[in-house]
């Protein structure tokens, strides 16, 4: 039970910018902590509602959903937009693997990174803003359940792109059977919990995102970067808040 609950603060620590750390830290801790990665959305998805729910009878749905998506991106410290710049980076400047994961490595943001989070931004400002009243918590709660969901099945099937070196080294590859089947469970199970019968499209629109980026990332380096984690994270929350306003 103690390991647990350290691997649970592990999560915590790795996503966000809480103020806690397990009492014990091993070299597998990272690994072992994604399976609570679905938790950690849980806990960020109910905080940004409940922000909604406050702000909403004294301002517009726009700004509301502005304040919401900055306490998104400062709670996570910004972590994966910056991992979606890295990866637009080095993939779009890239025309080889190797200058791909050279460009991955250098910290400036360049073109192609700073049009992805600019994209990234308004995406999910405008989708805030257009999702029903009555289904925001259960949308915005499967949205980031889901979008920390997509690092279990792109570690667990892919190694990391740079072999023992990089921070997604930490996961990519390292993900036991138990711990994807718990993770899986518990992300599936708490969407189902909050979206009910609907919760088949959200679940569908994060998996195959999960699918079309890992398959993207396997084509072009060979497996994870912890940017290429933070590329996939974005892309998932987008699609399962586009599935909340389609289906309004």
């Amino acid at each position: 039970m103690k390991r647990l609950a350290d691997d649970l603060l592990s999560a915590f620590e790795f996503l966000t910018r809480l103020p806690v750390a397990p009492k014990e830290f091993c070299a597998d801790s990272p690994a072992r902590a994604v399976k609570f990665f679905p938790v950690v959305g849980l806990a960020v998805g109910l905080t940004g509602s409940l922000l909604h729910r406050l702000l909403a009878p004294h301002l517009n749905r726009n700004l509301s959903a502005l304040a919401v998506l900055a306490f998104f991106v400062l709670a996570t410290g910004a972590l994966h937009e910056d991992g979606l710049a890295d990866a637009a980076d080095g993939l779009g400047g890239g025309s080889s693997r190797q200058q791909a994961l050279a460009i991955l490595r250098d910290s400036r943001i360049g073109s192609f990174g700073a049009i992805a989070v600019v994209l990234s931004l308004l995406a999910r400002w405008l989708l805030l803003a257009s999702l029903p009243l009555s289904r925001f918590t259960a949308c915005v709660v499967s949205a980031h359940v889901l979008c920390r969901w997509t690092a279990l099945p792109l570690s667990f099937f892919l190694p990391s792109a740079r072999g023992e070196d990089g921070q997604g080294a930490q996961v990519a590859g390292r993900l036991s059977t138990l711990s994807l089947a718990a993770g899986t469970g518990i992300g599936f199970g708490l969407v189902a919990f909050v979206m009910r019968a609907g919760s088949w499209a959200p679940i569908a629109a994060a998996s195959a995102m999960t699918l079309a980026s890992g398959w993207y990332f396997w084509r072009r380096l060979g497996g994870m970067t912890g940017d290429c984690f933070g590329a996939a994270n974005q892309v998932a929350e987008i699609a399962v808040y586009l599935c909340g306003v389609w289906t309004r």
